[in-house]
This record gives C-alpha cells, structure tokens and sequence, in this order.
C-alpha cells in the first residue's frame, strides 16, 4: 500500500461530488429504503402512507417530497410511542433486529435526550470507520502513528467506536480517555509519546495551561504532529486554530458534524464531505424543513441519510446544526465539497433580531488573547432564544491587565459590535475562576433554570 497516495480509498474518493457518484447513491438509497419497508416497521407504515415504492423511487427529489425529517423530537415522540422504552423504539427504525447490534453509543445529551447510535461490527468498520480511515489519511495519519485518544470513552460515539474506527488505518491507539483527566492525560503521553493528540479543542486548550504545571514543559514539546479535534466548535474558529496550531507547533484538523474532515490547507476552508458513497447530504431550512440547493454558499440545517449500513441508519436525520457548504475547487486539492458548522439551532440567540452563535462571540474573544485567556460564559438570564439587550458575557482577564480593565472592555465591545452586530455587557472573571472541562467546553451560565 502507497503511503503516499492522496485518498485512503483510490476507488472512490476521486469520485465525490460528481454526477457519476449521484447515480451510485439513487442505487444505493433504493436499496437501502427496500431494506427499511421490509425490516422497520416505523417506515413500512410511514412508506405505505406517503405512497413510496422503493424500487420505483424516481430520484431525490420524490424521497425529499415523501419522506420527513427525523430530529430529536420525532425520537422523544417514537419512545413515548414504545412506553418509554428505548430498545423497543430503536428497532422500529433498524434494518436489523435489535438483538444484531454489537455496540451501543449516543451522544452526549447537553441539550436533551441522548441520541442512540446502535451499532454492528460492520458500521464500526465499514461505515463510521471507513470515515475515519478516509479523513485520517487525508490529515497525513499513517500506520506507524500512536493516537493518543482523549474523547470521553463512556458510551459517546467519539469515544470507543470512533478510536476503533480510526485504528482501520493501523495506528497504535493509546485510549486515556477525558474521564482521566489532566494529570493521567499527560502523563499518559509523555510515557507513550503519542503522534497525534484526538479530542475536543477545549482540552486542548486546557492541557496549554497544564502541561507547564504538571509535566514542567509546554504543549509544543509534548510531540504532537497533528491534532484531531471535535465535538464543539474550536477547529473552525479562526483564532481558537491559531492559539493551538501556535502552542502545540502543529496542524489542527476539524471533525464531526456529518462525516467529514478538515484539510491540510493554510486557511480554514471547512471539512470535506468524503463519504458521498456512504451517506447522503442535504440541507433544510431550519424552521419550514424546506429543501435548499447544494451552492457554494448555501446555509441551512444538515440531513443525513445512510445508503449503507445496520443499525446506525439514518433517513433525513438532523442533528441541529446549521451549516455553510462550499462547492468551489479547494485550495488542498482534495474532492468532494465541504461544509462549516454555522453553529446548533438550540445554541441561537437572537438580540435585536441579530443571530448570534456562541462559536462567533468566542471567535471575538480569542482576537484578545493574551490579554484575556479566551475562557468565557453566555449568561443567560431568561430562556434563549430570544435575549433582552445587551447581552451578558462573563469573560476571563489575564493577571496583567487587572489595572487596565475598562479599556480592555471597550476594545472587546467595539470588536463585538463591528463583527457580531450586538454591544454585549461584559462581566469580568479572574483568570482561571471559570470551571474548565475535560469534555465539551461549557458556554452558557443558565440563570434563569436558578430563579
């Protein structure tokens, strides 16, 4: 096997994003909603209803017109349906009986019920992993590399399935887990000396304050080639890239969000969609789930629909994030179109009419570093989306500028009201008084679930 060749799979991935790929997936959809008539009962009957003959389906476009989309609350509404049991409402929307799954992971459930991801060996291997396998290759990972694996290990998708989906590309895998904390984290690689650092960017940012303390060195010395990030924003965000590219003296690569992975290109251009062949992609208007066309450009709420796959099939699935897709040739070279998380429509605000994300105000916040550590809180007085003027932001100063405060504040409002559009109030906190995480960054400061 060439080691130097472009794309992981030579078969496919010249592929993606042509007409040639689109014929392969109307092949594979029909399949794969032959497969659900047949095996789910959740979609023999909503099939029956809407009068969709699989092996008639005439294109995307009658799947999009006939078949709605499956959020969060459409599961909340299957449980309810199934008494309260998960398993049960799980197998109505399976392909496969609940007793072939192999491994169960969710999501984290920060806003919610968890979302099930019931999965086989062959998901793990040939679809979540063959993912994995694809966008590691593309970020230079190679066979003789050791992943130090940070992600929580306990039953989320990022953790065991997702480390066993990337060691498809042969890597040593070195699972510490977030559940270690700081300490065990670190010393667990300056013991195995991993190449690659694979977690979310706010530990890796915390590690940038811990490892000086706890191992007497910086980051940058830790031997990282590359770090893998994801789970929140942080690798998209241009001054959070910056400030670990700069600190750990490597490339930071995005992950997640839909089944993609970010490039090797100077400037953040996104993650590419490699998986054309696996899953297929569309964008909704978030409020009226209105289809909108794949543009350079084009934002809206990502679907997701698996054209192979046992337990973890999903049919126009959203997970709430808003993304922007580009279509344009990528600096990198690399196919197939890509897309950047905008931000989660649970995470909106809007202040006087103006949307803001909690990834734009830490945009903001990170220009200032270092003369704010760039740990910050939304405070939310009252229930979002909607937030009564001016928005409250509790942000952490470096021990320097304790005396220089005021100015400090007015540079960091005009720069939120020259990119962002809003004049916040910004609430002052010691340097290392805001609680860090091991594992999603916190973002909000929720007052009023106290009141």
């Amino acid at each position: 096997m060439n080691a130097d060749r472009p794309y992981w799979d030579m078969e496919i991935e010249p592929l993606l994003n042509t007409p040639e790929i689109k014929k392969l997936q109307l092949e594979r959809l029909r399949t794969m909603l032959g497969r659900l008539k047949a095996n789910a009962p959740f979609y023999t009957k909503m099939f029956e209803k809407a009068g969709l003959d699989p092996e008639k389906l005439s294109g995307f476009d009658e799947f999009k017109d006939k078949i709605q989309p499956f959020d969060k609350a459409a599961l909340r509404q299957l449980v309810i349906d199934a008494g309260g049991d998960m398993l049960k409402a799980i197998d109505q929307i399976m392909p496969v009986s609940i007793d072939e799954i192999d491994y169960f992971a969710t999501t984290t459930g920060t806003t919610g019920i968890p979302t099930p991801y019931p999965l086989t060996n062959f998901d793990i291997q040939h679809l979540w992993g063959e993912v994995m396998a694809r966008g590691g290759w593309r970020a230079g990972i190679r066979s003789n590399d050791r992943v130090l694996w940070t992600f929580a290990l306990s039953m989320v998708i990022a953790g065991v399935p997702t480390m066993m989906g990337m060691q498809k590309l042969g890597c040593t895998m070195l699972p510490v887990g977030a559940e270690a904390k700081s300490e065990r984290i670190l010393m667990m690689q300056n013991i195995f000396r991993g190449t690659v650092y694979a977690g979310t960017p706010s530990l890796a940012e915390y590690l940038i304050e811990q490892a000086p303390q706890l191992l007497k060195k910086p980051v940058g010395e830790l031997g990282f080639k590359a770090l893998v990030c994801g789970g929140e924003p942080g690798a998209g965000i241009p001054e959070v890239k910056q400030k670990l590219e700069k600190a750990y003296g490597c490339r930071i690569f995005d992950a997640g969000a839909g089944f993609g992975f970010s490039c090797k290109a100077e400037e953040y251009a996104g993650m590419h969609w490699v998986s054309d062949d696996l899953c297929y992609y569309e964008l909704v208007d978030p409020e009226t789930k209105a289809p909108i066309p794949i543009e350079d450009g084009a934002k809206g709420e990502a679907l997701f629909t698996m054209l192979r796959g046992d337990g973890f099939v999903w049919v126009r699935q959203g997970m709430g994030d808003i993304h922007q897709v580009f279509t344009e040739p990528c600096a990198c070279g690399g196919t197939g179109f890509r897309y950047k998380v905008i931000g989660r429509a649970d995470d909106m605000l809007k202040v006087k009419g103006v949307m803001v994300y909690p990834s734009h105000i830490k945009g903001v916040i990170n220009e200032f570093i270092p003369k704010l550590t760039g740990e910050m809180r939304i405070v939310l007085d009252e229930k979002p989306p909607r937030m009564v003027p001016p928005l409250k932001i509790r942000v952490e100063y470096a021990p320097q500028m304790a005396g220089e405060l005021e100015s400090l504040e007015k540079a960091v409002c005009e720069a939120m009201s020259r990119r962002l559009k809003i004049s916040p109030r910004i609430l002052w906190a010691e340097a290392g008084t805001l609680e860090r995480s091991h594992y999603k960054g916190q973002v909000f400061e929720k007052t009023y679930e106290t009141k």
